[in-house]
């Protein structure tokens, strides 16, 4: 037995090679781009798993740190055709009163990521919202936020409220308004932005004359819910517009979440994104932050908030980070030996 050769295998080849050549007819190699994406080694994040990489990127802006935000999309339409008027009738930009920096001074506001100027992002995501109206699609729109429907105040709703567009300086009041009063913060204004972009995109509806209001009510009530640690509660914006019912702002909350499919998230990328999105619609609208020329109280005072920034993220990497151990650091650790039956 020991010297016999078999037939099926040449005297020079090793078995253990023929069988190997064996196995791997039978399991082909594959790389990570044939393995698909919920089985085999390359484990790709739930994230890109839940919705297709085409949605993620042109669907779904409020989710995704890679795809352009809508207010700025439909922004695009009027800085182009006012930059063409303005080249076509030879129109000077006027006087400029832009400040800018020199060897001897810098001009900086006081608007970071971690702390935006308050009155400053409030104009910016009116604006955006203006944009929404004026450049939108269609009139798709849901009862739930139709203002005739559902009215905020005891006035009778003019009979044109669904036809005329409402101009930035209204938008920008009615925001002002609910901000002073229940004392909500910058970063809530921008969280309020992305939460009505997710429910434009999730609900498949347009903001339009009509429900604008009631639209934006709603995403700030659900904003400073989740962004502010003393969240203000619904009898309390009862006391702000006087005539609406504490059971309409449930009901409206109730619908928002729903349509939002209950998808509050807000990651820091998403947040940044939009942050920046709205400097530059500043920028293109004459809408530019204050600024100052940096002294060394306000230097100091920069520096404080960096630092304090980065504390608050270092802690909340350490509170986060995976108590599982890695193969290089299992030194101590005695494998036993396994027992055949």
């Amino acid at each position: 037995m020991g010297g016999s050769v078999s037939c099926c295998i040449s005297p020079g080849e090793s078995p253990k090679i023929h069988r190997r050549e064996v196995e791997l007819e039978e399991c082909p190699i594959t790389t990570t781009e044939d393995v698909s994406e919920d089985t085999g080694t390359y484990l790709q994040h739930i994230s890109d798993r839940e919705l297709p990489d085409e949605l993620a990127q042109e669907s779904n802006p409020s989710d995704h740190p890679r795809a352009s935000t809508l207010f700025l999309n439909k922004s695009q339409t009027d800085v182009r055709e006012k930059r063409k008027s303005n080249y076509l009738n030879h129109m000077s930009p006027g006087q400029l009163t832009k400040k800018y920096s020199s060897c001897s001074t810098i001009f900086i506001d006081d608007s970071t990521v971690s702390q935006p100027n308050l009155k400053s992002t409030i104009k910016c995501v009116a604006l955006a919202m203006y944009y929404h109206i004026k450049n939108r699609d269609s009139n798709r729109t849901l009862d739930i936020f139709d203002e005739k429907k559902h009215p905020l105040t005891r006035d009778k709703v003019p009979d044109d409220y669904s036809v005329v567009d409402p101009e930035h300086k209204l938008i920008y009041r009615f925001i002002r308004t609910l901000f002073s009063s229940a004392q909500l913060t910058a970063e809530c204004a921008i969280v309020t932005l992305v939460y009505l972009e997710r429910l434009l995109t999730y609900a498949e509806m347009d903001i339009c004359p009509c429900n604008w209001k009631r639209i934006v009510l709603g995403a700030i009530l659900l904003a400073s819910k989740v962004w502010d640690d003393q969240a203000v509660w619904n009898v309390d914006y009862c006391q702000i517009l006087k005539d609406i019912t504490v059971e309409d702002m449930n009901e409206m909350e109730r619908h928002f979440l729903e349509l939002l499919q209950f998808n509050i998230n807000v990651p820091a990328s998403v947040y940044a994104k939009y942050y920046f999105d709205l400097r530059s619609l500043a920028d293109e609208n004459n809408l530019s932050f204050p600024l100052e020329p940096l002294s060394n109280k306000r230097a100091q005072k920069l520096e404080a908030i960096s630092r304090l920034c980065e504390d608050r993220y270092k802690d909340l990497s350490k509170s986060s980070m995976r108590r599982s151990v890695s193969v290089d650091n299992m030194v101590g650790i005695k494998s036993s030996h396994a027992v055949l039956s």
